[in-house]
């Protein structure tokens, strides 16, 4: 333990640099379950699992590191992550829109247009291992089993929201529609403009673009519509102070 208080190569290792590990623990040891134990404490759990995640090894192997017995690691492993999942209110939380990211104020490049922004949200595949029957669930892009998982993070790169469980072959736009209507949803606490809603209505129903085949596609139809508003509304007001040129 005192090598992994110490040394900075232990990144290499374990993915992380040794004050962050410490402080890491002091957190587990005092806001969760997580305790000491006769033979392991804290910080030689957390190394074993930070080890197994960062490294993909087995319980095997750590048993034979660490001179333990499988069941021992794989203990050891599920009670940290019991204990991380239990902080998640702590580090996950979600942005109440009320503020300007500094990333974008500070940035004449983006502000003011992309004022009303929070961050980013994406989808990335994991690989995962399941039962004979699931597999043609799970195998989706890739030719391995994963699951799709969707994610949304600030500009500082801090996740605000993930949602996993997903198989592989769902579809982002399913998830996305998941996320944003589940009990612990994904928020979206900008409202676009009425007026340009009205605006965008108004074409719609001159052209007769609008699919009503069923309620889903509605939705869909729905969604996209206020995308393609606010892309148009973003790029118009660029345009024009762009032509402008500066005052």
């Amino acid at each position: 333990m005192y090598r992994i208080e110490t040394d900075e190569r232990i990144r290499g290792v374990l993915r992380m640099r040794p004050n962050a590990f410490m402080k890491f623990v002091s957190l587990l040891r005092e806001k969760t379950f997580l305790e000491d134990t006769i033979y392991s404490s804290i910080e030689e759990q957390f190394a074993k699992f930070l080890y197994i995640v960062g490294q993909n090894e087995s319980t095997r192997s750590m048993g034979f590191i660490f001179l333990r017995s499988g069941e021992t690691i794989s203990r050891h492993f599920h009670n940290v992550l019991k204990a991380i999942i239990s902080l998640q209110d702590q580090f996950i939380i979600q942005p109440n829109g009320n503020d300007v990211p500094p990333e974008i104020f500070h940035n004449p490049r983006f502000y003011p247009y992309f004022k009303d922004c929070i961050g980013a949200i994406d989808g990335t595949h994991f690989r995962v291992k399941v039962s004979k029957e699931h597999v043609a669930r799970y195998r989706g892009r890739k030719d391995f089993p994963t699951q799709n998982v969707l994610a949304a993070c600030t500009f500082d790169l801090r996740f605000t929201y993930v949602l996993p469980g997903w198989e592989g072959s769902a579809a982002d736009g399913r998830i996305l529609e998941d996320a944003l209507d589940r009990e612990d949803k994904l928020k979206v606490p900008n409202d676009p403009d009425e007026r340009l809603i009205a605006e965008v209505d108004s074409e719609l129903i001159h052209e007769d673009i609008v699919n009503e085949e069923n309620a889903a596609s509605r939705g869909r139809t729905e969604s996209n519509r206020q995308g393609i508003m606010i892309r148009n509304r973003i790029a118009q007001e660029m345009w024009e102070d762009y032509s402008c040129g500066p005052t």
